[in-house]
């Protein structure tokens, strides 16, 4: 069997659900539309937001509070003294969700866990045969199926994970959104009746809510799940409104169509602090926006090409412009609040001189011509998309470059990317758990281009041997130093034009209560609440 990515049926289906009486709903106004909701398959936020955050759990969750790894669907777990061996324990009698297409006979068990992980990991497994074109982009990029010896049951509620090595950020890689415990009871139903394209139409979880119906472009409707293991949701219905345009979901949240507006824009979100009737909630983001310079395409593969790019890049005017200056200044991969940031790296300096001396010296006296691919709509991570691609646009014709903006659906463009068609793109990052390897493993190593998520395509022995080596330790110390030599090469060789370290805002009705923003751009609707 082959599976196709059933976006047809994505935006067609209707799923009903018998009326319950609800309680006021919490409306959100999100930027997108997401790629399905079978996680494991992409790795955008917008797809992770509308299906892990919301309809499943993983076997651990990451506290942003704490700033560590806590228990979610296991309650405990242990750690061999080679750091080889990691033990789970299940937390028991946790029910996946009853649908109109799924009815559950037992609650979630080791079967469940050994599944998700086997089809991510397992060539052999029929479920990893039927994938989707883009494969399991996070499973690849991490580098799990060469880490991964084995997931074995032990007994109903106990799992083992058998690592070929030992990996310092093994555990908090298992509260990504990618590590979603899916049910291996409804995928078994799926796969007998050959209907496994309904895995990404028809989700089933365990979290706290459940999918009611999708219409693509407009909306997603989500109902609390009765049967939640943990504290139940403040609301019982949950809508997302799907609004790419950022200043159409800052009027609907000021006029009360949505609650909650994510991803506004700068002057939006200043507007916002002044209306009584709003709240602003902020937080620095452990994110980075960058536009990825594809090394696999000509000129791009010439690093004094990349260098001279860099330097034609007027970076304190793009983020007036763009971001109101409600960003910092990007240097590094990651953002300096983060450990393993080295201080010592300068940014490039805004020299149009110098950037057509080394064009010249790379063979391009009177330029070349490129494209720029950028979103349509804004973002967190760019907040107005078309503005900033002109202006860079712009400093390019400064060195004779000239570069044409083509603008690409959100979908289309991550699709596209994955597989290198872009030549200059605009991108940005958003990591899970405050650790540099969050960057580093998908987006700068060999693992990354086959998965697509390294943007850049580039692939180096000697950065992958400097990536593995912090990962082969859990002594702090000794990753930062093995990380320092890292960025040291990703800004030499000039993989990214790194453009900003953003402060993640959203607005809410003022009646909102509970919501926090992630500074890992994950939406946890929990504990919000609607007056």
């Amino acid at each position: 069997m082959r599976f196709k990515l059933p976006l047809h049926v994505l935006a067609a289906f209707a799923l009903v659900v018998p009326a319950l009486a609800f309680a006021k709903p919490l409306t959100v106004c999100t930027e997108a539309s997401p790629d399905g909701f079978d996680v494991v398959q992409f790795n955008s936020l917008v797809t992770t937001n509308a299906s892990a955050d919301v309809i499943f759990n993983s076997l651990v969750a990451y506290d942003e509070t704490a700033k560590k790894v806590v228990p979610s669907l296991a309650t405990s777990w242990d750690v061999s003294a080679n750091g080889l061996v990691y033990t789970f324990h299940l937390r028991p009698n946790v029910q996946f969700q009853t649908t109109p297409w799924f009815k559950p006979t037992r609650p979630l068990d080791a079967d469940d866990v050994v599944f998700t992980f086997e089809r991510m990991l397992d060539a052999n497994n029929p479920w990893h045969k039927v994938s989707g074109a883009g494969g399991f982009p996070h499973a690849q990029s991490m580098g799990l199926t060469k880490l991964v010896k084995s997931v074995t049951k032990v007994d109903d509620h106990t799992v083992r994970f058998e690592l070929n090595q030992p990996n310092a950020t093994f555990l908090p890689v298992l509260t990504m959104g990618f590590a979603s415990i899916y049910s291996a009871e409804y995928a078994n139903q799926l796969l007998k009746a050959g209907r496994t394209a309904n895995l990404n139409a028809q989700p089933v979880g365990t979290g706290p809510f459940m999918l009611h119906s999708y219409t693509r472009d407009a909306v997603i409707r989500y109902d609390a799940n009765p049967s939640y293991w943990g504290p139940k949701p403040k609301v019982d219905r949950l809508i997302y409104e799907i609004t790419p345009d950022a200043a159409v979901r800052a009027q609907k949240v000021r006029t009360g169509e949505c609650e909650i507006a994510l991803s506004p824009e700068p002057d939006d979100v200043a507007a916002a602090k002044t209306n009584p009737k709003l709240k602003v909630v902020q937080t620095p983001a452990f994110m980075t926006a960058f536009v990825a310079l594809n090394t696999q395409k000509k000129p791009l593969d010439n690093p004094k090409v990349r260098q001279a790019l860099n330097l034609a890049f007027d970076r304190v005017t793009y983020l007036k412009a763009v971001f109101d200056n409600t960003a910092t200044p990007a240097v590094n991969p990651w953002p300096p609040t983060t450990w393993g940031y080295d201080t010592a790296i300068q940014p490039y300096p805004y020299d149009v001189a110098k950037a057509k001396q080394l064009l010249a010296q790379a063979g391009f006296p009177n330029g070349f011509s490129t494209t720029i691919w950028v979103r349509p709509g804004g973002s967190v991570l760019n907040p107005n998309p078309r503005a900033g691609a002109e202006l860079l646009q712009a400093d390019f014709a400064k060195i004779g470059v000239k570069a044409d903006i083509k603008v690409v659906e959100w979908g289309e463009l991550i699709r596209d990317a994955k597989a290198g068609q872009h030549d200059t793109l605009f991108m940005g990052w958003a990591g899970d758990n405050g650790d540099p390897d969050n960057y580093l493993t998908p987006l700068f190593s060999c693992n990354g281009v086959s998965s697509g998520i390294n943007f850049s395509r580039y692939c180096d022995p000697k950065l992958d041997r400097l990536i593995a080596a912090g990962l082969a330790t859990p002594d702090q110390a000794q990753r930062a130093k093995a990380y320092d030599a890292a960025q040291q090469i990703i800004h030499d060789e000039a993989l990214w034009i790194p453009l900003g370290y953003p402060i993640a805002s959203v607005i809410t009705r003022a009646n909102v209560g509970g919501y926090q923003v992630s500074p890992f751009g994950r939406q946890n609707f929990l504990n919000v609440s609607v007056q």
